[in-house]
């Protein structure tokens, strides 16, 4: 089991920055992969961001590469996403997974990203 918590979420406003964290408790030794996604209003769940635990190799959706950056202290079992440059379509819910091989396997419960104009 990994029970995965998000933090760092708020109100800013366009062209700003937040910082999100996600901390990994439980079985982390085994994680292969963390992940970023988003779900806003009447929107399916997408894709962010993710980093492999022990290589570090990253990818991003096209919507945020250039502006988001994700990275993991590993010693603190800590996945963070660094979104610079936010944009009103990044208003949404974001939440952090962990992957043990080939799906997302665990979910934290979420944190609010709401970005005015």
């Amino acid at each position: 089991q990994v029970q995965l918590v998000e933090s760092g979420g708020g109100l800013v406003q366009a062209g700003g920055s937040l910082r999100l964290s996600c901390a990994a408790s439980g079985r982390t030794f085994s994680m292969y992969v963390m992940g970023w996604f988003r779900q806003a209003p009447g929107k399916e769940r997408e894709f962010v961001a993710r980093i492999t635990w022990s290589g570090g190799r990253t990818k991003y959706a096209d919507s945020v590469k250039g502006r988001f950056t994700i990275s993991r202290d590993n010693a603190q079992d800590t996945v963070y996403l660094q979104m610079n440059s936010l944009k009103p379509e990044d208003t949404a819910v974001y939440y952090c997974s962990a992957s043990f091989g080939s799906s997302w396997d665990y979910w934290g419960q979420g944190t609010q990203v709401t970005v005015s104009s």
